[in-house]
């Protein structure tokens, strides 16, 4: 698999670095997830994660002969430092200025995974006419519409209060590999994964950290999802989901009733890593 990377300027000026996996030929027996013209597949990763938390899923997609976007999202990874107080509306911006550079007039499946999900749902309700002119199809993984509780114990909840008002430094030694496994993972959980993760969110700088987690009480894209009729959905969640559990998702079924509902036995929020093939499999449909 061949890849490059680059920038996009978002109109606000934040950098979003932004990495293209380019289409090889398929495996013998693998055909394309399309028939025709194979749309361009871009994914949006979640919360104190970066775009490498889809690479088992972008490994798959790019030897079936897909081409495929990920970017890590403003305050994560290699994008800009995090300004001011974001919404989750500010990414669906993001996810347009990236849709404009790396697919323009050109036709894409939308995969986003926890916050990038709410990310896609953003771009549809701020950018509906575009939205429904290149979206060929969505796969929504391990996310929601809106009406968030925390899922954290008060102290904790207090202690993301705090991060939002910290200096830029990496969350660090506050992001343990036992309370990743505890919030994130479900059955059997692989520990190189689970380090995995532990690292993307330990890198995660704690204002990112703090403020996206206050920007999740204001969400609700409950009304944007009417952009999605017509168009194939897939929603993936994970019975042991902690952060996002079974309800939210058949929420996102009931709201967009063409959508196609899989609850994944024994998996937690990380459905990337916990059930690629399905996360594969959802892009085929």
């Amino acid at each position: 698999m061949t890849s490059r990377t680059f920038t996009v300027i978002t109109a606000d000026g934040v950098l979003l670095r932004v990495q293209e996996h380019a289409a090889g030929l398929a495996p013998e027996g693998v055909g394309p997830v399309h028939s025709g013209a194979v749309p361009t597949v871009v994914l949006t990763h979640g919360w104190t994660l970066t775009r490498a938390s889809w690479l088992p899923v972008v490994e798959r997609l790019v030897a079936a002969g897909v081409r495929v976007v990920t970017y890590d999202q403003r305050g994560h990874g290699e994008s800009s430092p995090l300004r001011g107080h974001p919404t989750v509306r500010t990414l669906g911006d993001d996810l347009g200025a990236v849709l404009d550079v790396v697919a323009p007039g050109d036709p894409v499946v939308l995969g986003g995974h926890s916050m990038g999900g709410m990310t896609v749902m953003a771009y549809a309700g701020l950018h509906p006419d575009d939205f429904r002119s290149r979206v060929a199809g969505t796969v929504l993984v391990a996310t929601s519409a809106g009406e968030l509780q925390s899922r954290l114990p008060a102290l904790e909840a207090r202690a993301m209060a705090l991060a939002s008002r910290m200096p830029r430094i990496p969350a660090g030694r506050f992001v343990t590999t036992r309370g990743q496994r505890r919030l994130l993972f479900g059955a059997d959980a692989d520990p190189a994964q689970v380090q995995l993760t532990r690292d993307m969110g330990a890198s995660t700088p704690l204002p990112t950290m703090g403020r996206f987690f206050g920007a999740f009480g204001e969400h609700d894209e409950s009304e944007a999802l009417s952009q999605l009729d017509g168009i194939p959905t897939v929603v993936l969640v994970g019975d042991r989901d902690r952060l996002t559990p079974p309800r939210h998702g058949e929420r996102l079924a009931e709201l967009v009733p063409h959508a196609a509902l899989r609850v994944l036995p024994g998996r937690g929020h990380m459905l990337m890593y916990e059930a690629t093939d399905d996360g594969v499999d959802a892009f085929h449909s």
